[in-house]
């Protein structure tokens, strides 16, 4: 046996794998520490363990009762309520705590710190080198002067059709060389040599893209590959237990040909082997293919997509599929995918922690114009020239040299980690107990055969004889512990996600957090944004204001003076970040955000040449919109006429109080203060029809109050006051069908809905109203609904009065829903919480579980999250929520089969081996029910899909026991039973059958086959009852779960092989057809059994909690 006195297991490396983005882990900047490499074996406690993780524990947040003080003087090592934020101390210390057999196996899907802490390593390293490059650039820029003049740069040497090689163009972004790139002819003429045209991008035919990958290489980096079955193989060997029993299985061999011959003395130890072995192969077969699906999820997450810029045209394209010469637009949120030159930027700020470890965001100008690929754009926009791909890149190399380790606890799996070592004490202890009684009787003469002889006689029994006696001995208390201590308890959480992550895929949900499935089922609440996720995300212009005109319909341009028309149009095609072109079919194509697209396709409508507009101006600077400011603005200077027009666009009534004039429909200046009511009724109007209202406004600006300077152009702040009103439009974005059943299908889970957007008020509750959040108008007053500007201003204790009351925030920022987060989780919610921007990425980590969208989502934002919604749509989130309830459903019904199991085969064995000294289940027999028990069943019962049912009960509580009363009602009913009619059968069984003139050992065989067959088949159909364990049907929709049939049909087919045809192998003889229907009878009683046991009502308060007081009260009392 080994003491485990530290964290992880060294298991073998799991799979390798690389992501783009790096995975956001508070843990990696904690200094960590692999302190021991543990060989597998038993881990016995290194301290007093509880039965706690399946007894209830308390919230961070609030207590249940008055016995909180003892519950907080107890500390459960298993009680992890949320992985996602645990600290080092409290990973380390479940390990310690764990009773394992086979710990490469126990811990393969856990953290291992000590692989943390060599990529953290490595990654320092890297950044080191990051940083010596940065120092010398310094170094550099400070003689910039003399280096240009004096310093020689080897002239660019063709590489095939391109005018630049590999390592030279390489090495430009890579060494942030500028007197290079200066000598080169600045970022046009690295263009020119790339032939890349900077406004249109690439053709990108495919012949294009081949003749760039083959002469620069591809955006992907060297994968390792999966560990092989073999591996597989050599990790379930590790189990001591099992190895233990192959030693005593040869020891067993060689006595038994020695004594008996080869063709009689090979059976008992070479059944053992064999089923060891088959145990190990089903094993490694089932761990084999749940890795199998965990790689191809990882290959999922790691597969982002990107915008470039190729033939004119915007598109979306694999990550992978980037070729050097291509041009990408970047924006707020995005990462950048290749090492590349800055062609164009305002206010562009990159964030570049994931490269140089510092969190310093640096802003890129044509002074500093170097971009490394796998940093995150912070702020601004801009485009840039992709000079480096791949294995090119300094990102390329850290991928290359650290592997992503896809091994993270679940709170679930730290649970059941302790109840696994819970049982497994009492399994070793039953197991010592046995050992040591069947010791006893067999040396004092007490041990029979079969045939009635006496197993041991003192001074004639031989030495061989003994010994062999002994190692049966041995086996059988060893086997004991195989069943005993639930090796597949803690696994069958990774099964069971790793089948729920597959089919939530289909679902549209990609799982980035292993924890975050299994916590959605605890969800009490979902903070979900408006846009795109309540609706469709499709937005049209469909109401228009131009001064105090309503435009009917609003595309009817003709009315326009050419005033207005010309101002319209060129603020609106400046001062944003979409494009219009023409598409492959030659039709006009618009790109950009819905709300970008939206607008421009109506300015489109009126008559707007989006490329001659732009043509006929310069943009100065531009102030990027973000979800704090509402509103982004552009400072243009017209090419005829020099004149400098700032124009901005947001939330109406954000850019009207700004306004003090408004251009009629004549072009005529106005004084809005006479006709500011009507513009804000106007807007009140919109938004009551759900409309999303954008004005537009722009103002002149001297052209002496204009910075000159590159570095004060850069961090001008544009004049946003007095400004002239051009036009007011209401968007129409329609609710997603289906949606209000999704919000009522979740209110009646106890799941409560809250709607958190940027949108004001009226159309928040006009979308609220659609969708079922809100009932009725009655319902739409505070504290019900309330602008993020009010809840911010609250102190802590009004904002904790409120926020459960909470169920539309509209004109919020980001800031508000973190604290809207922060506020409900400290009320003890359990919050989910959706987002799409880079500002949300605070509030994605804080919550329980951050839902990112997989369409308008950021990379930001997708990093900071759990999981990714792909389709964007709130039904899929509600989908998502099914799951988590399914996953810790299935969980239980697979605990509730296991005990079952556990108490029947152990009172059986330890009843007969105390009273009789002969256990009815031998070792083989032990490993088959261990095999049904363990790996079968986790298979059959941790892959049942979700049902309606689940929606119709509350949330299940993070803390609640995971044995539940009607549970142990269950199990202690079906293993009561069992264990009193094999008993019966063991001490009665011939009298019964009519045994007792029979030959003594075949009626002992025929007696115990008859126990082992009636066993197997009470645990087939214990099965079926473990599905559905509150209802009565326990049959409903097994037909629709295969695996589940599939499972439980090998296994009867393979029981009646065993009973029927390998009687020597398994130590057991034919049954005739009366005791097959005695077996079945025995089997099928336990259905209608069943039936009545639910009938029998359970308390409120759960039985585990009753139970553990008083051993909570002795532990609080003895520290202090």
């Amino acid at each position: 046996m080994t003491t485990a006195n530290n964290n992880n297991v060294n298991a073998p490396p799991s799979p390798t794998t690389f992501s783009p983005p790096l995975k956001n882990n508070k843990m990696l900047n904690v200094p960590q520490q692999h302190e021991l490499d543990v060989e597998a074996g038993i881990h016995v406690v290194a301290q007093p363990p509880s039965s706690g993780s399946w007894l209830p524990s308390h919230d961070n947040h609030h207590h249940d009762d008055d016995d909180d003080d003892d519950d907080d003087a107890f500390s459960d090592p298993f009680d992890i309520a949320n992985t996602k934020t645990a600290s080092l101390e409290s990973l380390k210390r479940w390990r310690q705590a764990s009773l394992v057999l086979n710990a490469s196996r126990r811990f393969r899907y856990t953290l291992d710190l000590k692989k943390e802490e060599e990529k953290e390593q490595r990654r320092r390293r890297i950044r080191a080198h990051a940083q010596v490059i940065r120092a010398a650039l310094l170094f550099k820029l400070a003689g910039q002067r003399a280096i240009v003049l004096g310093a020689t740069v080897a002239p660019p040497c063709a590489n095939g059709d391109y005018g630049i090689g590999l390592e030279q163009l390489a090495s430009i972004s890579r060494d942030q060389n500028t007197s290079a790139l200066q000598q080169y002819g600045e970022v046009k003429g690295i263009a020119e040599m790339l032939k890349t045209n900077l406004d249109t991008g690439i053709g990108g035919d495919a012949d294009e893209l081949l003749s760039r990958r083959n002469a620069f290489g591809s955006n992907t980096y060297p994968v390792k590959k999966g560990r092989s079955f073999l591996r597989f193989l050599w990790e379930a060997w590790q189990d001591l237990t099992l190895i233990i029993l192959i030693i005593a299985a040869i020891a067993s061999l060689a006595l038994g040909i020695k004594t008996e011959g080869i063709q009689e003395g090979w059976y008992d130890g070479g059944s053992i082997t064999f089923a060891v072995l088959l145990v190990i192969f089903v094993t490694a077969t089932s761990d084999y293919r749940q890795s199998l699906q965990f790689q191809s999820l990882n290959e999922e997450k790691r597969n982002i997509k990107v915008e470039v810029i190729r033939g004119g045209r915007r598109e979306k394209i694999s990550i992978y599929d980037i070729v050097v010469g291509d041009v990408v637009p970047l924006k707020i949120g995005d990462q950048v995918a290749a090492d590349g030159i800055l062609i164009v930027g305002h206010s562009l700020a990159i964030d570049e922690s994931s490269m140089t470890g510092e969190s310093k965001i640096m802003h890129k100008d044509q002074k500093s114009p170097f971009l490394m690929a796998g940093c995150k754009v912070a702020d601004g926009a801009g485009t840039m020239l992709v000079t480096s791909v791949g294995i090119n890149t300094e990102w390329g190399l850290l991928m290359a040299s650290i592997s992503e380790d896809t091994g993270e606890e679940t709170p679930l799996q730290v649970r059941l980690n302790g109840v696994a070592t819970f049982i497994g004490i009492v399994g070793l202890t039953v197991a010592l107990l046995v050992l040591l009684v069947l010791l006893t009787r067999f040396f004092t003469g007490h041990s029979r055969n079969l045939d009635g002889t006496t197993q041991f006689v003192r001074g004639k029994t031989s030495i061989g004889e003994t010994v062999d006696g002994v190692i049966k001995i041995i086996t059988a208390a060893v086997t004991i512990v195989v069943v005993a201590v639930p090796e597949g308890l803690p696994l069958a959480v990774t099964l069971t996600l790793a089948y729920s992550m597959k089919k939530m895929m289909a679902d549209k949900a990609l799982v980035r957090r292993l924890s975050a499935c299994e916590t959605m089922g605890s969800a009490t609440t979902i903070c979900s944004d408006k846009t795109g996720t309540l609706t469709l995300n499709q937005m049209t212009v469909v109401e228009a204001y131009v001064g105090k005109n309503k435009m009917d319909p609003p595309e009817d341009g003709s009315k326009l003076h050419a005033v207005v028309s010309s101002l319209l149009d060129e603020g609106i095609s400046q001062n944003s970040a979409g494009s219009v072109f023409l598409s492959k079919d030659g039709g006009v194509e618009v790109s950009g955000s819905p709300t970008e697209k939206a607008i421009l396709s109506w300015a489109v409508k009126l008559g707007m040449k989006f490329d001659v507009v732009r043509s006929e101006s310069i943009v100065l600077h531009v102030s990027p919109f973000n979800s704090t400011k509402k509103r982004g603005g552009v400072a243009v200077r017209g090419k005829s006429n020099s004149e400098v027009h700032i124009h901005w666009k947001g939330a109406a009534e954000i850019i009207l109080d700004s306004c003090t004039e408004y251009l009629d429909i004549n072009g005529r200046l106005q004084s809005i203060d006479q006709d500011k009511e009507f513009f804000k009724s106007a807007i009140e109007t919109m938004a009551a029809k759900s409309l999303r209202c954008v004005a537009i406004a722009y103002r002149k600006c001297e052209v002496e109050k204009v910075p000159t300077d590159e570095e004060q152009l850069a961090g001008w702040v544009l004049p946003e006051d007095e400004l002239i009103l051009l036009a007011i439009v209401g968007i129409k974005d329609p609710c997603r069908p289906g949606v209000k059943d999704a919000v009522k299908l979740c209110t009646d889970a106890g799941v409560k809905v809250r709607m958190v957007t940027g949108d004001n008020l009226q159309t928040a509750k006009a979308i609220a109203l659609e969708c079922g959040i809100l009932t009725s108008d009655a319902d739409a007053i505070e504290p019900k609904i309330i602008e993020g500007r009010t809840f911010r201003e609250m102190s802590d204790m009004e904002r904790g009065q409120i926020a459960k009351a909470i169920s539309v925030m509209g004109r919020s920022s980001p800031s508000d829903k973190l604290l809207l987060v922060q506020t409900l989780r400290k009320q003890g919610e359990v919050v989910a919480v959706t987002g799409d921007g880079t500002n949300d990425a605070p509030a994605l980590h804080e919550a329980d579980i951050g839902l990112a969208m997989g369409i308008q989502g950021t990379e930001v934002a997708k990093e900071s999250s759990d999981i990714i919604i792909l389709d964007d749509n709130f039904a899929s989130v509600v989908k998502v929520v099914r799951w988590g309830r399914s996953v810790y459903a299935n969980i239980q019904k697979f605990i509730q089969f296991q005990l079952t199991v556990n108490v029947a085969a152990l009172v059986i064995n330890v009843v007969a081996a105390v009273s009789s000294g002969d256990v009815p289940l031998n070792t083989v027999q032990l490993l088959w029910v261990n095999l049904i028990m363990d790996t079968l069943g986790a298979l059959a019962l941790a892959t049942e899909p979700p049902t309606d049912h689940l929606m119709h009960r509350t949330p299940v509580g993070r803390r609640e026991p995971l044995v539940t009363n009607i549970m142990w009602r269950n199990l202690s009913i079906q293993a009561f039973y069992q264990v009193g009619v094999l008993l019966i059968l063991h001490f009665c069984g011939k009298s019964i059958l009519n045994l007792k003139h029979d030959d003594t050992g075949h009626a002992n065989m025929v007696k115990n086959t008859l126990i082992f067959n009636a066993f197997v088949l009470c645990q087939i159909c214990n099965e079926f009852n473990a599905r559905k364990p509150e209802e009565f049907n326990v049959f409903t929709g097994v037909t629709k779960n295969h695996l589940f049939t599939g499972i439980v049909g090998t296994t009867l087919v393979l029981q009646i092989i065993i009973i029927e045809f390998l009687g020597k192998f398994a130590s057991t003889v034919r049954l005739d057809w009366k005791l097959w229907l005695v077996s079945i009878a025995i089997g099928l009683f336990s259905w209608p059994l069943a039936i009545i046991g639910k009938l029998i009502p359970v308390p409120e308060t759960p039985l585990a909690k009753i139970l553990s007081k008083p051993y909570q009260r002795l532990v609080a009392a003895r520290k202090a």
